[in-house]
């Protein structure tokens, strides 16, 4: 097999971390493997294993024939058989498919707003996916809605992992706070991520734990949703208990200055973040959304919050600042579930074993 990744930009976003995790999990086991960003480059281009063959399409428009032929061309020289394409790369990958027949071709389901997928358009996904030799799904209710909605074939469940190897990176972001008191929040500013729970939490921690400090890192879109957040941190007065420190290359870095890991969304398929903060040894308080509720066992590796309840994430969270031991006995759990269910090598067997029967 020679597989191709395809993915529409290289930002720091799940889909996109996760299509740089397969470009470069199996160039050692395939001996080729590709990538290919259609759209924009980003911070995850210095990430790309040097012995993956990579392209940058430069598409500039949602038809853009010049990017299907160049694409195209790419799969021909390089003998293409299988194209993976993440998220809403799923288009060119279709039309690619139209032109080359004998591609086998893969659809990766990421969407991020699984908890509300009676409201997810669906026109195009409908029309083309016939096409798919295949769709994998990165969480349960995103494979039956496949399945039902749109009576996909070949629609298989596997999560998204994290290499157990995690590569050296520059160290160029020092969080501000006390070392010891830092709750870490891995997320691009998207509404589905409800960042304004933390900033509830936030300012009731303020009260009762004032040296106790949150970190947002993720893109800023620097649209009205990362206006209101901005705006709501000056106006419940947390400037020196909320940092925002857009989207950064050296999580590892990031995440060993950390104490406690949170995610606050209302909406999530499987967030890469939890497994960032499972690898790393980090306890974590999340919401009970998406996937998240078939990872954590609540209070045995990590604390599982019904989404909206800033009261119960607050209780939470001052129960595990109060007891270092029952941070570490759950962050030691979680790193286990983690690396024996969410690691690269259980993933990647799965999902070989799925394409050559595809």
């Amino acid at each position: 097999m020679r597989i191709l990744q395809l993915i529409d930009s290289l930002e720091a976003g799940g889909a996109e971390r996760m299509a740089l995790n397969y470009a470069n999990a199996l160039v050692d086991t395939l001996g080729f493997s590709a990538l290919v960003a259609t759209r924009k480059e980003g911070a995850l281009l210095e990430q790309i294993d040097s012995k993956v063959t990579y392209l940058f399409l430069d598409k500039r428009r949602q038809l853009d024939l010049g990017a299907v032929w160049r694409l195209r061309s790419f799969a021909k020289k390089h003998r293409i058989t299988h194209v993976h394409a993440h998220s809403t790369s799923f288009f060119i990958a279709f039309l690619l498919k139209l032109t080359l027949p004998s591609l086998k071709v893969i659809r990766h389901d990421h969407y991020g707003n699984a908890s509300f997928l009676s409201k997810r358009p669906s026109t195009v996904l409908q029309s083309t996916s016939f096409f798919f030799n295949g769709v994998i799904a990165v969480n349960h209710e995103l494979k039956v809605w496949s399945e039902r909605k749109l009576k996909s074939k070949n629609v298989i469940y596997l999560p998204n992992f994290i290499p157990l190897k995690q590569e050296e990176c520059t160290k160029t972001t020092y969080l501000n706070g006390n070392p010891e008191k830092r709750v870490l929040l891995l997320a691009n500013l998207r509404p589905q991520k409800n960042h304004f729970l933390l900033l509830q939490v936030a300012t009731m921690l303020k009260n009762s734990h004032p040296d106790w400090t949150f970190h947002l890192v993720g893109k800023d879109f620097e649209d009205d949703y990362s206006k209101e957040i901005k705006s709501k941190i000056k106006e419940l007065e947390v400037e020196n208990q909320v940092f925002l420190y857009g989207s950064r290359t050296d999580i590892p870095f990031i995440l060993s200055q950390s104490t406690l890991g949170i995610l606050t969304s209302v909406s999530e398929g499987l967030p890469v973040a939890l497994l960032e903060y499972g690898m790393h040894e980090l306890a974590v308080i999340v919401t009970e959304v998406g996937e998240l509720p078939n990872i954590i066992n609540n209070g045995v590796n990590g604390c599982l919050i019904k989404s909206n309840d800033p009261v119960s994430f607050y209780k939470a969270l001052v129960a595990l600042i109060s007891d270092s031991s029952r941070r570490k006995s759950m962050a030691k759990a979680l790193n286990q579930t983690i690396t024996e269910g969410y690691s690269s090598k259980n993933v990647l067997e799965k999902y070989r074993h799925w394409l050559e029967n595809l």
